[in-house]
């Protein structure tokens, strides 16, 4: 199993209209690297779901529930979409000032490459982020 994190604005795409959506497909990703972290992605992979914009915070964890496919917003074969499905929600969700807090998180995408929408996360810093949310 592999772990990401994926960005939404709240005022785009929220965590609760996730939930009340039961599933949702992800699309209208343009960022070479972010395809290639979707193309890398596999059902059953674990997702923190990331507002961005005026949340920066982890709200929810989520699941790839359909593999990479070409994105049905796009006419470009290149760009793909993955099916995600809500898991759960974080009691307490974990701001991207609690994630630079940590200094084995210091170095993730999340934090060195801010505007980078989709991104992979070792299984070690996808425990670490959740850690702070039991807190």
């Amino acid at each position: 199993m592999r772990y990401w994190l994926a960005k939404s604005e709240p005022s785009t795409y929220s965590w609760e209209r996730f939930l009340a959506d039961g599933r949702t497909v992800w699309d209208g990703v343009r960022n070479a690297q972010a395809r290639n972290h979707l193309a890398a992605m596999k059902k059953g992979d674990r997702v923190l779901f990331y507002h961005s914009g005026d949340g920066k915070a982890v709200v929810g964890i989520a699941s790839v529930v359909r593999s990479a496919y070409p994105d049905p917003t796009s006419a470009d074969p290149r760009w793909l979409a993955v099916d995600l499905a809500p898991l759960r929600v974080l009691e307490h969700p974990v701001t991207l000032s609690a994630i630079k807090a940590v200094p084995s998180l210091r170095s993730i995408a999340l934090v060195r490459q801010s505007r980078l929408s989709v991104m992979q996360l070792g299984a070690d810093e996808f425990a670490a982020i959740l850690a702070i949310a039991e807190v």
